[in-house]
């Protein structure tokens, strides 16, 4: 069964922890005039985020469902939410609309550029290109600019079932899972590249303040630092 918790005004984290990875899958809905939800989610879970959702909004009042990049966890449900929610669009990054979600989707996408905002009402989103950070030619992280917060899909993935919300450094539990998937049929999981650091350095510049995790606790406080700490951990794992 899902869990519910409010990360911050209108920000909900919806949390399915899978016992047998000890690992949480956290999709994150905000409740405004248009809702978003970010990340729709594996097919699979469907249904218990349907029922998670229902007890914030009416679902099918849903109005934008966006993720980072093209994989089963971040969009694989997208359909059955489209179904549901007649007014839904689906947000990405241009890439990820051209060379991928405009085939798969039973809508077309909105493809957004940096300079592109994406208000629900009293928020407003932008998405800024991270290729490769975490997966993708196509990845992306959302970022609201009045609260501060961003969606950072894989990014600081640890394992376990710990807090919605979390005041404590992400770097040591992000440093061991990653360190774990470099051992097993995962190895490869996130990229290092020449741009890695660079383009983490970028998104600490945002000066967010708060990190909504797909894989892990949420983090609420200083970010920038730990964004800029992160391309050494993906480089280790890497190499």
């Amino acid at each position: 069964m899902a869990t519910v918790d409010e990360i911050a005004p209108d920000l909900f984290r919806i949390s399915l922890y899978i016992p047998e990875l000890d690992m949480q899958f956290n999709h994150f809905l905000v409740r405004d005039d248009e809702p978003l939800l970010f990340h729709a989610g594996l097919k699979g879970m469907f249904e218990d985020l349907r029922a998670a959702i229902g007890r914030l909004i009416d679902p099918a009042k849903l109005r934008h469902v966006a993720w980072s990049h093209f994989e089963s966890d971040e969009c694989g449900a997208l359909n059955d939410w489209l179904t549901l929610a007649p007014q839904a669009v689906p947000a990405c990054t241009m890439v990820g609309k051209i060379v991928n979600v405009d085939d798969f989707a039973l809508r077309p996408a909105r493809g957004m550029m940096p300079d592109d905002v994406l208000e629900t009402g009293r928020y407003r989103y932008r998405f800024y290109r991270s290729p490769h950070i975490p997966h993708g030619w196509d990845a992306g992280v959302l970022f609201e600019e009045s609260t501060r917060t961003l969606f950072c899909s894989d990014l600081f993935h640890h394992f376990g079932n710990g807090a919605a919300l979390t005041t404590a450094d992400l770097i040591g539990p992000t440093r061991a899972a990653m360190a774990l998937l470099a051992q097993g049929p995962l190895a490869g999981y996130m990229p290092y590249t020449s741009q890695t650091a660079g383009v983490l350095r970028s998104l600490a510049d945002l000066a967010p303040e708060r990190l909504a995790v797909m894989h892990g606790s949420s983090f609420e406080g200083a970010c920038g630092p730990m964004l800029n700490d992160l391309a050494g951990v993906i480089q280790e794992a890497f190499d």
